[in-house]
């Protein structure tokens, strides 16, 4: 019976290499074809515990949205007088909102009628419904931008590669059409056209409108729509954590005192 066992066993390992040695080259190419280059790391001025907004770089990434974005995302959720929280004065914010034409009811005769928007209005969406927008991007829906950065895993790292993540694709990649090729995006296919490259807006402030630095300066400015309150939320994270360390230290000087003549 042994001999009998030790060639079962024989034929058994020889029969699992086999199996090992003709799969690994296929589990090698499959891993290869399925290897998503690391997103690039920005040095975010808000990472961190005590990470604040870069409100200059905000207010140009708002410019970059409101001239470029806008034209196909929307921002649902924030407001136009929500611009002070980048610096936006209520002049600013006034000339801005009435910039753009909102529904303001219907008339008279009932029909639809726009209006200027005021400092309350959320901001204007660039399409009525998500059929329209739709039809206009070629079937593609373009996400609301309001919490995009939280939304997307590598948040703010994400947005800035699939940004600058454009190129002509590799030799022997065919592309769907109406698709661009991106180095970052799932699947290296995008219905979204490069929206960004040098110069695409001049900036009041003389910064230079680098492909990168436009990318960096509204992903800035998303990061702050996705959280306006972040600034204020560290910093009382910071005071309770003091108090918390100060009363810690009275707490145990009065637990010495109190013990202090017991031996």
């Amino acid at each position: 019976m042994r001999p009998m066992n030790k060639l079962v066993r024989l034929m058994r390992s020889s029969v699992l290499a086999g199996i090992f040695s003709a799969v690994l080259p296929f589990a090698s190419v499959f891993a290869q074809g399925t290897e998503e280059p690391s997103l690039p790391h920005i040095n975010w001025s808000f990472e961190g515990p005590f990470g604040t907004y870069d409100l200059a770089a905000a207010q140009r990434g708002f410019q970059i949205y409101k001239d470029i974005c806008a034209n196909c995302h929307s921002m649902n959720y924030l407001h136009y007088r929500d611009l002070s929280g980048i610096g936006l004065n209520e002049d600013q914010i006034k000339a801005i909102a009435a910039s753009v034409e909102v529904p303001g009811g219907v008339n008279d005769s009932g029909q639809p009628i726009t209006r200027p928007g005021r400092p309350a209005d959320t901001f204007k969406a660039p399409f009525p419904n998500e059929q329209a927008a739709r039809a206009a991007n070629n079937g593609a829906y373009p996400p609301d931008q309001s919490i995009l950065v939280l939304a997307r895993k590598g948040g703010a790292d994400y947005i800035y590669a699939i940004l600058t993540g454009y190129s002509e694709p590799p030799a022997g990649m065919k592309l769907q059409p109406g698709m661009s090729y991106n180095k970052y995006f799932p699947g290296h296919q995008i219905a979204m056209p490069q929206p960004l490259q040098d110069g695409s807006v001049q900036y009041a402030d003389g910064t230079k409108p680098t492909l990168e630095q436009e990318a960096k300066d509204v992903v800035t400015f998303l990061a702050w729509a996705a959280e306006p309150e972040m600034v204020q939320r560290k910093q009382t994270g910071v005071r309770v954590v003091l108090f918390l360390l100060m009363l810690t230290g009275l707490t145990y000087a009065l637990k010495r005192r109190v013990w202090a003549d017991v031996h």
